[in-house]
């Protein structure tokens, strides 16, 4: 094991800090946050700094928490926000949904709690915070934040309203403009000014929607709709310029599957080019190689359930390897949740969510897919986005 918990020596560094917490909020302790060391890490030679974990938290819990790992240091920091924002009441709030860096400022999504949380990335001193009702997902383009919403509120409903996409200036973090799309938003990629949305359709099951709203980024305008198949959630660019979207299907009578799309020869816009039979729950990218891993949860009655975590070649568009975890570290791992790839060592970060309603695990493994070490998190670990110098 390559973490190391700092015991004594953490409350003794922490002793002016707490006096200072407590004078801050009479009724409302402030948990500090919490430090292990990790000896292994890739310091030298990268320019990534290091990376903030947010979980999620469970739904009416208000436990959505955020940890930072620093490269340099090697010291992993639990649950930092409450720690470095003592006057911030409620915290973080109920459901972070995602998080990214852009400039010098780190936003986190707090779906039930309808904001974006926006913070010093350097410091994770808060700067303030953008209304957004039932927010999920944020890309960035160009000076602009741009953030899907289920604009409804939280509750399953046939007839749910459709959703949207805002836009938000990054220095002013006011909403700038707004896009009505499909049901329930989820994630978005932006390719040659085209801004590409999962509309997963989620609250109106079992009649989901199926398709991914095309925006023009220059005026603002939805321009197209491409249907996809049943229940779209993740979608991702790669170095092709070509998207990777996870259709989650019905849990049911239809299996989730992975697509890709890109532009055929004379097109502007993408459409779907190839289906993989693969349940995908999440992935990401790294060069030529996608990572991805399966969940019983998109299985049901329809195969064995069988978790994987495989690797497809995306310039060949030939499946590797059903298991990139090659050292049998994954039979520690109950509910994988989320995953990262280091863009520099090209390590892989995967999240456990355990049992979902207490701490979770982070896992570190090399490129070849042996671990390096692990640590736990805050509940339900799953968005993670790295910090440069």
């Amino acid at each position: 094991m390559t973490v190391t918990k700092i015991k004594i020596p953490h409350y003794i560094y922490l002793i002016p800090l707490l006096t200072f917490l407590w004078g801050c909020r009479k009724d409302d302790v402030v948990i500090p946050a919490e430090y292990d060391i990790i000896t292994e890490t890739p310091a030298s030679g990268t320019s990534i700094k290091g990376f903030y974990l947010v979980n999620e938290g469970n739904m009416g819990s208000n436990k959505c928490t955020l940890d930072y790992f620093d490269y340099f240091t090697g010291v992993y920091s639990r649950n930092i926000y409450a720690e470095r924002n003592p006057n911030v009441v409620k915290e973080l709030g109920d459901v972070g949904n995602d998080v990214g860096i852009y400039g010098s400022k780190l936003y986190i999504v707090v779906n039930c709690s309808n904001k974006v949380e926006v913070l010093d990335s350097n410091s994770g001193i808060r700067i303030g915070q953008i209304d957004i009702p039932n927010c999920r997902n944020i890309c960035f383009f160009e000076g602009k934040a741009y953030i899907s919403s289920y604009v409804g509120p939280v509750h399953v409903d046939i007839n749910s309203p459709k959703g949207a996409v805002y836009e938000v200036d990054t220095l002013s973090l006011a909403v700038t403009d707004r896009v009505t799309v499909g049901y329930q938003p989820e994630e978005m990629a932006i390719v040659d000014g085209y801004m590409y949305v999962a509309n997963s359709g989620g609250y109106r099951a079992p009649e989901y929607d199926n398709t991914l709203s095309v925006i023009r980024v220059d005026d603002f305008k939805q321009v197209q709709q491409i249907t996809v198949a049943t229940n779209p959630a993740k979608v991702k660019k790669d170095k092709y310029d070509r998207l990777w979207v996870t259709a989650l299907g019905d849990r049911l009578t239809e299996p989730a599957s992975l697509y890709l799309l890109s532009k055929k020869s004379g097109q502007t816009r993408m459409s779907v080019e190839k289906k993989f039979d693969i349940p995908c729950a999440d992935f990401a990218i790294k060069d030529d190689l996608l990572y991805y891993y399966t969940t019983r949860e998109f299985y049901n009655n329809l195969s064995d359930g069988t978790v994987s975590y495989g690797v497809i070649d995306i310039s060949t568009l030939e499946k590797v390897t059903d298991n990139f975890i090659t050292d049998g570290t994954e039979k520690d791992i109950a509910k994988p949740y989320g995953v990262a790839i280091h863009p520099e060592t090209g390590d892989i970060l995967l999240t456990d969510a355990k049992n979902y309603v207490s701490s979770g695990t982070l896992y570190c493994f090399d490129k070849e897919g042996k671990k390096k070490w692990s640590v736990r998190t805050g509940d339900i670990p799953a968005h993670i986005c790295f910090l440069t110098k």
